[in-house]
């Protein structure tokens, strides 16, 4: 997942935010665990008006957070908050929600305790990433940076011969500067940053890429784009036979080599030491048997042929997804990535996750909807200037979802687990 000098410039300046990086890197290895609360989260494997209520009442300390919408305590009635998220509107799919942490995290944006919400109808899903944020949580928390962040629409042009395609391009790339005041006319926050040309026969692609701020940036490519175009078709002296907007190069909502490589959304990596004492009293396995799993693992997900080599990066994702109004479908796309577990010399654990293509905001969308604004807030991840601290966050939360689904199948307890979580209990007649 290699990335331009530019790109490669932007991570070294965010990794400096922690100071020099010599000094970060020993800060990383001497991290200590401090601060470990003895009130811990009330936990509940099944469902009772008590235990909701125990949860409600810590949350509200913990964060000062009420969550009226999400708790049912105010209902939802006004319909104009639903124009621009919804057509044909009849009523609510009404998702279970549930709570992680405290997820702690040391990153660049997001430094902290952090309650995270997941919604989700599979019974298990909770409990695992609960499991593994507690396992980070004893250890002093997880490293989590946003390293890069760009979003690409790439239209395609069609020419009557390469020749004329040729003309075209050698008109088009000197036209960068012109292309980033359209952009910066059509919109408030989107900076256009670069210009690639994929060329296969008479057929151009070129793939603009876009800061898109604090939103996940879908509509505001597309939109900035479409102007962009526009003045090309207005003012190129070779005009293309058509042109599309979406030539489906730019991986929008799929999972692809190219974003995999490159970044779409925000490229997070993450990582954390884990003692043996932790994976031992916590995981309920041992850092051998993890590191075994993971090669194991990753030689079979080889074999499979899919971009990436991790577990279930899709089950935390579309709970968390869901929960904060991010646009579901790009976990097609967010859910790639690389996971790696390795034994150290004197017993602990590394674990990371890179994961290059998430595709989130703070604001637009569905962002504001009362319960989903409820949920960002309850980890001060609304609006503006909260993007990149999210998607740290995000990062925090697939690894600890990595650590528990390797303990489990490492340690043959991943059937049992499903087995006792995630079927309806029969009643007896």
């Amino acid at each position: 997942m290699a990335s331009s000098s530019a790109k490669s410039d932007k991570a070294l300046q965010i990794l400096s935010t922690f100071g020099d990086i010599a000094v970060l890197a020993e800060s990383i290895r001497n991290k200590a665990v401090q601060n470990i609360k003895s009130d811990r989260l009330p936990i509940e494997l099944g469902v009772s008006e008590e235990s909701v209520a125990k949860r409600k009442e810590f949350l509200a300390k913990e964060t000062e957070k009420e969550l009226p919408y999400l708790t049912g305590q105010q209902p939802f009635s006004d319909l104009k908050q639903l124009e621009g998220n919804i057509e044909n509107y009849i009523g609510m799919s009404l998702v279970p929600t549930g709570v992680i942490g405290p997820v702690r995290v040391l990153g660049s944006a997001a430094q902290g305790d952090f309650f995270v919400p997941l919604a989700t109808s599979e019974g298990a899903l909770v409990a695992s990433y609960h499991r593994g944020a507690k396992a980070c949580y004893l250890a002093g928390g997880v490293t989590s940076i946003c390293l890069v962040e760009g979003v690409q629409r790439s239209p395609v042009f069609k020419f009557s011969s390469i020749a004329e395609l040729g003309l075209f391009i050698a008109w088009a790339l000197p036209q960068m500067e012109e292309f980033k005041a359209i952009t910066e006319r059509c919109s408030r926050y989107a900076k256009l940053t670069d210009m690639k040309a994929n060329i296969e026969g008479n057929h151009l692609i070129l793939t603009f890429e876009f800061h898109t701020g604090d939103a996940a940036g879908q509509n505001m490519v597309t939109l900035c784009t479409d102007q962009i175009c526009h003045y090309i078709i207005e003012n190129s002296p070779i005009k293309p036979e058509f042109y599309f907007i979406e030539s489906n190069y730019s991986g929008d909502k799929k999972a692809t080599v190219l974003s995999f490589t490159n970044v779409r959304g925000k490229k997070v990596t993450t990582e954390i030491v884990l003692p043996e004492h932790i994976v031992n009293s916590v995981l309920k396995t041992t850092p051998e048997a993890m590191a075994e799993y993971w090669r194991s693992s990753t030689v079979g997900v080889i074999q499979s042929g899919a971009i990436g080599a991790q577990g279930h990066y899709a089950n935390g994702l579309t709970a968390l997804f869901i929960a904060t109004g991010q646009d579901a479908a790009c976990v097609a796309e967010a859910a790639t990535g690389i996971t790696r577990m390795e034994l150290n010399k004197d017993g602990s654990l590394y674990a990371s996750v890179t994961l290059p293509n998430l595709i989130v905001g703070t604001v637009g969308g569905g962002t504001s909807l009362p319960t989903q604004r409820e949920c960002l807030e309850l980890m001060e991840c609304y609006g503006p200037g909260k993007a990149r601290k999210f998607a740290e966050i995000c990062g925090a939360v697939v690894l600890a979802g990595e650590l528990s689904i390797a303990a489990a199948l490492s340690a043959g307890h991943f059937s049992a687990a499903h087995k006792n979580l995630g079927r309806k209990k029969q009643e007896v007649a």
